[in-house]
C-alpha cells in the first residue's frame, strides 16, 4: 500500500517511470518502496460508438489518508511524470482506504 491503477497510457510508459515514481513517492509519503504496488490496466476508450485512439491518462491511488499537502505533491509527481511523454491531460484520484475495511491475510492492516 499505496497501491496505483493506471488506465490510458502505454503499459511501457508505466514500466519506464516505475522505479524513478516509486523512488519519489516512497519519500513523500515515508514508506518503504515494497509496500507500493503499480497495476497497468488495458482500456479503451469510446465515444459516439466509435473507438478514440487518444490516450487519456487515468491514475487511481488507493492508500491510507496522507493529508491534503502530500495528496497534491503526489499527484504532481505522477502528472510530471506522464506528461514527459507528452499527454495532454493526466487524471489523478485518490480513494481513501480505513483500516478497519482493509484486511491483508484476513487480517486488519
Amino acid at each position: 500500500m499505496p497501491h496505483l491503477r493506471f488506465r490510458g497510457i502505454e503499459k511501457q510508459h508505466v514500466k519506464e517511470i516505475s522505479k524513478n515514481l516509486v523512488d519519489k513517492l516512497a519519500k513523500e509519503v515515508e514508506c518503504p518502496r515494497e509496500w507500493f504496488t503499480l497495476e497497468h490496466i488495458e482500456s479503451l476508450f469510446i465515444f459516439d460508438g466509435e473507438e478514440n485512439k487518444n490516450k487519456y491518462p487515468f491514475v487511481e491511488v488507493l492508500w491510507f489518508d496522507r493529508g491534503s499537502a502530500v495528496m497534491s505533491n503526489v499527484a504532481n509527481l505522477i502528472t510530471d511524470m506522464i506528461k514527459s511523454y507528452s499527454y495532454d491531460c493526466v487524471t489523478v484520484i485518490f480513494t481513501n482506504l480505513t483500516k478497519e475495511h482493509y484486511y491483508e491475510n484476513g487480517e486488519h492492516f
